[in-house]
């Protein structure tokens, strides 16, 4: 029972903005002995560091982010550090702008670094935000004269380093986006959430209106094993389409519907209705769910050459991290449907849970304001 009350109560604190971890994006271009840089924070993560909004309304305008730029070249360049042949080269504040990217606004910070001399080998050390967000991750893109490099800051990578007469090296960038593709669907709780709903039945079965376990755990495999796979498939597809920029949907549309969709994959463990059909659900907003998890190679603006090994350097680690997470669950819901409590408290009243995080975040995405439950 008590860890019941726990699920629902993890379910309830989960951010209502949480389908994005938080990212930045950082931009070189490297020429002689000079770099030209662009970092792009979260303005939300930039309020939360340092505080923008100065009169607390929830809204940043640009009024309050230019009268804090002197603050936020501050914050973010003391948390970088570039060196050239191990000589540290000094960074110079540039203009401050504003864009938007696939899960909102972003600062814009344009700046240069000087090195003593004409760069060979590179070396980047990154801090922002580690010890605040554990999950962080500032994604790379580095143009040389020859190529570009992409790769991923970390709390566990914090450094790297690069030279620049060395060719691009596509493994290593497939592996560095498979890790991050990992990361992405461990913190992407609504996709999470979405696929749990989903497998909570998966070790019973409907009779006459009673919920009754099933006998072995041969067909609770077989059951989750199909409402994986399509729920593979068919974010693997739009997973692709979207980041190859073949489609294209507004991101408040998408993030709304992934909302909506776990809102009702949730309920219908309540109120019962397409129960066998669930393999469907899994595959038809799964379709939705693809569109959402490419927003991260989007907002990078990867080149052309580069965007067939990140992108599936991405999906492999969403698939490995989303298939980690299920073998873990699966065991655990085939044992726990032997008991008598499973349907009323583990399935019933955890897709409760699941439904009042799904509404709260229906409603944040679809009329764009913050509910802060805690």
């Amino acid at each position: 029972m008590k860890g019941l009350y726990l699920l629902v109560l993890l379910c309830l604190s989960f951010d209502a903005q949480a389908h994005k971890p938080s990212d930045s994006y950082l931009a070189f271009t490297v020429d002689g002995q000079q770099l030209q840089g662009q970092w792009d924070i979260a303005l939300r993560d930039l309020e939360y560091a340092i505080g923008l909004d100065a009169d607390n309304d929830g809204a940043i305008t640009w009024l309050e982010l230019r009268g804090q730029q002197a603050a936020v070249f501050t914050y973010a360049l003391s948390r970088l550090t570039i060196s050239a042949d191990q000589q540290l080269c000094p960074l110079t504040a540039g203009e401050l702008l504003v864009d938007e990217h696939s899960d909102g606004h972003y600062a814009v910070l344009k700046f240069r670094a000087a090195c003593p001399a004409v760069i060979q080998q590179l070396q980047l050390a990154y801090r922002l935000f580690f010890d605040i967000d554990p999950q962080h991750r500032g994604l790379l893109k580095l143009t040389k004269p020859q190529h570009t490099d992409t790769a991923i800051f970390s709390p566990e990578h914090r450094q790297l380093q690069f030279t620049l007469n060395i060719a691009r090296q596509p493994f290593r960038e497939l592996l560095n986006f498979a890790y991050e593709g990992v990361g992405h669907i461990w913190s992407g709780y609504d996709h999470l959430l979405f696929l749990l709903s989903l497998i909570l039945p998966a070790a019973l079965v409907r009779d006459r209106g009673v919920w009754l376990p099933k006998p072995g755990f041969a067909p609770v495999f077989w059951d989750v094993f199909q409402v994986v796979t399509a729920f593979t498939l068919a974010h693997s597809i739009t997973l692709s389409l979207t980041a190859l920029q073949f489609i294209a949907l507004p991101s408040r549309w998408i993030e709304s519907a992934i909302a909506a969709s776990v809102l009702f994959a949730a309920l219908n463990n309540i109120y019962p209705r397409f129960v066998p059909r669930r393999a469907w659900f899994a595959f038809g907003f799964g379709l939705i769910h693809g569109m959402g998890i490419a927003g991260v190679l989007l907002d990078m603006g990867l080149a052309d050459g580069q965007r067939a090994w990140s992108l599936l350097g991405f999906n492999l680690g969403v698939e490995a991290g989303q298939l980690a997470l299920v073998s873990l669950a699966l065991p655990l819901i085939a044992w726990l449907s032997r008991y008598r409590y499973y349907p009323p408290l583990v399935l019933k009243m955890g897709s409760l849970g699941i439904a009042g995080v799904a509404g709260v975040w229906l409603a944040e995405r679809s009329l764009d304001f913050q509910i802060n439950i805690f």
